[in-house]
């Protein structure tokens, strides 16, 4: 579904990203590692449009998405969350999750300001959707609540719901569970697989070592702008290369990964 071909950025004289291949098939659970500073966030980057690549190819569904504008990628099926919270906190959960349907409204402005039957039929349509999404990620309780009111983890899955509003085929996750205490990382990745099993792809950056070898099907292992491994969870974590250059000691990811 996505595939980077030999791509790479720089700024100025720095490689942040070099040759990285990766492809995502469809229907899978997708994982990138690795230390801080690979450059994980620049791949999610340069997949929405918000960076260009200085070499390489990146395509989508056999569509070029070089030189495509953000809002331009979001239409062709591709939704991302942020590591860093980005939610309306004012508006009520169900407001957030309804902006994020405003590319499938077409009511046009007089049906806007005039509120016509064709907006009020879509504007009801919009938030029986958003209730459906939040009772995905088990926040349909809350829906009118605002969202400021939210505990860190809902946060993050109300920027999930969000992201879901938009229809996408392909699912970004930066860093999902950053912030989140045990038990809320052991809903979401219930959560999460239920979202593949109702047929969407994701594509995540993660550092939780746990979450990552218990949700996802393939990880590819960045370290210093190059894909040094990728594979399976299990040949992942045995991988030597990816011990010494990510992990750390072995005896300490043996510690981690086997908990």
């Amino acid at each position: 579904m996505l595939k980077l071909q030999s791509i790479s950025k720089s700024f100025g004289g720095l490689h942040v990203l070099q040759d990285v291949n990766i492809e995502v098939p469809q229907g899978t659970i997708f994982g990138l590692i690795g230390p801080n500073g690979a450059g994980k966030t620049t791949v999610f980057n340069l997949i929405t449009g918000l960076l260009e690549p200085t070499g390489g190819s990146l395509t989508f569904d056999g569509q070029d998405l070089v030189g495509a504008k953000p809002h331009q990628i979001t239409r062709r099926g591709i939704a991302r969350t942020f590591q860093n919270i980005r939610i309306f906190k004012e508006m009520s959960l169900l407001e957030n999750v309804v902006v994020g349907m405003h590319r499938h409204l077409d009511y046009g402005p007089a049906g806007l300001l005039l509120a016509l039957p064709g907006f009020r039929a879509q504007e009801r349509r919009a938030r029986e959707r958003a209730l459906e999404l939040l009772s995905w990620v088990k926040l349909e309780h809350k829906a009118h609540q605002t969202a400021d009111n939210l505990s860190y983890g809902d946060q993050r899955k109300l920027e999930l719901a969000r992201a879901l509003a938009t229809e996408p085929k392909l699912l970004l996750l930066d860093e999902p569970v950053a912030g989140m205490n045990t038990g809320e990382k052991v809903d979401l990745m219930a959560e999460i697989e239920n979202i593949k099993a109702r047929g969407y792809t994701i594509f995540m950056i993660e550092h939780d070592m746990r979450f990552v070898m218990g949700l996802c099907d393939r990880i590819a292992v960045l370290n210093f702008g190059r894909i040094i491994a990728e594979g399976l969870p299990g040949e992942i974590r045995n991988n030597p290369m990816v011990i010494e250059a990510y992990l750390g000691r072995e005896d300490d990811v043996a510690d981690e990964v086997q908990a």
